[in-house]
């Protein structure tokens, strides 16, 4: 890998954590409070994303230059699992089980679906 395309990634992570902040904010100002929607969208929208990418990468619409500064770089810095993870933590210490369980299963679900939806439209492009 060349120095520019390593630094066009890191680049894309920081641009990918800017839109992550601002998705979040965007979404969590019309949410219902008690349910971290924002990142649970952020998320589940950078799976289906990344599945797309990895799809059109596959269906060779997509170099491996753009793989990595795309998916690594923009949806790596884009999509948080750690913050999902404290999230739910955080709605168990609030004895929130309901919420914590949907947010866990909820994103491992929707996560793999929706990435599995953007595979299969990727590679048929």
């Amino acid at each position: 890998m060349s120095i520019p395309v390593f630094l066009l990634a890191c680049l894309g992570g920081g641009i990918g954590a800017c839109l992550r902040f601002v998705g979040d904010g965007l979404v969590m100002q019309r949410a219902k409070p008690g349910f971290p929607a924002g990142i649970f969208l952020v998320n589940a929208l950078g799976s289906f994303l990344l599945g797309l990418v990895v799809g059109s990468f596959e269906a060779g619409l997509v170099d491996s230059t753009w793989l990595f500064i795309l998916g690594g770089g923009v949806l790596g810095g884009f999509t948080t699992f750690s913050t999902a993870m404290v999230d739910t933590v955080r709605l168990m210490h609030q004895e929130a089980w309901g919420r914590a369980a949907a947010n866990a299963a909820g994103m491992l679900v929707v996560g793999v679906l929706l990435a599995l939806l953007g595979l299969t439209l990727g590679r048929g492009l």
